[in-house]
């Protein structure tokens, strides 16, 4: 009976338990599907959420893209907007330091014992005597043999320092239309007077001519501001340009220089700051010569009714304004061979021009013809005008350039120019310090002799290593050699109005391409007559001087070694 019931309870246990399955079965089936379609949900979302992410960094991306691209339209736009601005008028600078060893060797000068008989009384001396005395009394003294003989020494400037700084400005309205113009300030470390004193060089005045090509202390001065116009003319293209004009630093002083042509007339006979114009036509289509081309020149060299004591005064003095013509002829120009031609007139040069300088000692003369000798112990400045016109001068100049890469694949450049000048003196000069010694233009004694004269420069630049340029030049001029190169850029004189002989080498370094180069040459002038560069009295030969001819110092040898920094931007 136990056994049975056992058995009972256990059936019904196992129905019990049977029947609960059957009841919660369908639950657990359902909690299991449940439990799927999550994870399949939590799967989906989980690939969806790395979509959105992935969506989200390509947004990103697209956004830093679009940034950049929206920094450079802004880059792009400020600069446009700056080069717009800047097109109205555009700047470069130029600033050159340079440093000078000048050694003079075997000047010449009167003593002082003979220029001391100008400011004592006849018979003794020349004070307030008159002209035809004085002149009596020089002729009795080199009859006598007692006008002595120079005396010569040597003078050294072991360095000097100067600073060149020129702001160039351009401005292009359109193709038609632009203007051209530099300011420029050229000093002497530590001196800024502007004013020298002169011992006889056309350098030692500051005149309009020089004013900012030569060292004359820290002011800043207009070197040239001129407009040019341009309009073809079926196939000729015409220019047409008025101002202060590009008239220094012309061909081919641009190898000396490590720069571009700085100017329009050959550097051989016209280096001078002038105000005036020029009207150019391009010859190139109609005569198919490369680069032909004709340019007719002015300038105004003195203005003789403003400023002078002469100019609204009753009696005025016969010196009227100086004007100057020119022709320029581009003969051949293919960029590595040309051949140019300048000639140049002046009508009635005057026997000086308006400036100011430090006078070692004054003459003048009375009413009565008394000439008086006045020492400037005070070192006073005196305001210099012309007194005369004295004549009329012709210069014509011829100049060949050639780059022989081409060739022989060398980039070697070499330049030959053949130069004169003719002088027509007309009336000697009234100047009271010229007029003692019958002074004119390349005359003295009162004289009035046509003069020619004559220069040769010959130049070549050769390929150095380290990116640099090697260059030798030479010049010669004749006895009666005269040029307008009062501006040419040397603190001894012009070397191209040199009589006699000058020699050179330089090199020039480059450090950061064509913007900052060093330069190191040396220099020797070697003077054969007086009055380089000088329209007064008649060139003496220097080996042959007496006291006369040697009331300034008369130079005969100069060396001159120089090394210079400049920057260009």
């Amino acid at each position: 009976m136990r056994e049975r019931r056992w058995t009972r309870t256990t059936i019904g246990t196992i129905i019990g338990i049977v029947l609960l399955w059957c009841v919660g079965a369908p639950g657990m089936v359902s909690a299991q599907d449940d439990v799927e379609l999550l994870k399949q949900r939590l799967e989906q979302m989980s690939q969806e959420m790395e979509a959105v992410q992935k969506k989200l960094e390509d947004i990103e991306r697209n956004n830093q893209a679009k940034e950049e691209e929206i920094e450079e339209i802004d880059d792009r736009l400020n600069k446009t907007e700056l080069h717009s601005a800047t097109d109205k008028v555009s700047f470069g600078v130029e600033l050159r330091t340079r440093a000078d060893s000048l050694q003079y060797k075997d000047i010449q000068v009167a003593p002082s014992s003979f220029v001391g008989s100008f400011f004592v009384p006849p018979p003794n001396g020349f004070q307030g005597a008159t002209l035809p005395q004085i002149q009596q009394a020089i002729g009795n003294m080199a009859a006598a043999g007692m006008i002595p003989p120079t005396e010569k020494y040597d003078a050294t400037n072991d360095i000097i320092l100067t600073n060149k700084f020129r702001l160039n400005m351009n401005a292009k309205v359109n193709d038609q239309l632009s203007f051209t113009g530099r300011l420029a300030a050229y000093k002497v470390f530590g001196d800024s007077t502007g004013v020298k004193v002169n011992q006889g060089n056309l350098g030692d005045v500051t005149l309009d001519g020089n004013t900012s090509s030569l060292p004359h202390g820290d002011t800043i001065r207009l070197e040239r501001a001129y407009f040019n116009y341009k309009k073809d003319l079926g196939p000729v293209p015409t220019n047409f340009s008025l101002g202060r004009r590009p008239s220094t630093d012309g061909p081919p002083l641009e190898y000396l220089n490590n720069s571009l042509e700085g100017g329009s007339p050959l550097a051989t006979i016209i280096n001078w700051q002038f105000d005036g114009a020029s009207y150019s036509v391009g010859l190139e289509e109609v005569t198919s010569i490369p680069g032909a081309a004709f340019k007719l020149c002015y300038g105004v060299g003195f203005e003789g009714d403003w400023g002078n004591t002469y100019s609204l005064g009753n009696q005025q003095a016969d010196v009227d304004d100086v004007h100057m013509f020119g022709v320029i002829a581009t003969l051949f120009d293919n960029d590595s061979t040309s051949a140019v031609l300048n000639w140049a007139h002046a009508w009635d040069i005057t026997d000086g021009f308006t400036g100011l300088t430090v006078m070692p000692f004054i003459v003048s003369e009375n009413a009565n013809g008394e000439f008086t000798f006045e020492q400037n112990s005070g070192g006073f400045i005196t305001r210099l005008e012309p007194t005369t016109e004295i004549g009329d001068w012709d210069a014509l100049s011829l100049l060949l350039r050639t780059n022989l890469t081409e060739r022989f694949d060398k980039d070697i450049d070499m330049f030959l120019s053949g130069s004169w000048s003719h002088t027509k003196p007309s009336q000697t000069s009234n100047n009271p310090f010229y007029k003692i010694m019958g002074q004119g233009l390349l005359n003295s004694m009162g004289e009035l002799k046509d003069r020619d004269g004559y220069m040769i420069y010959l130049g070549a630049v050769f390929p150095m290593p380290w990116n640099a340029r090697f260059g030798l030049e030479y010049n010669y001029g004749s006895q009666y050699w005269f040029n307008f190169t009062g501006a040419e850029d040397s603190l001894v004189g012009s070397k191209l109005a040199v009589r006699g002989s000058v020699y050179e080498g330089y090199w020039h370094q480059p450090i950061y391409g064509d913007n900052f180069f060093a330069t190191l040459g040396v220099r020797y002038y070697d003077y054969e007559y007086t009055g380089s560069g000088n329209p007064m009295g008649e060139p003496m030969k220097i080996a042959e001087l007496n006291s006369l001819n040697a009331l300034n110092p008369v130079i005969d040898e100069v060396w001159d070694g120089y090394l210079s920094l400049t920057f260009r931007y």
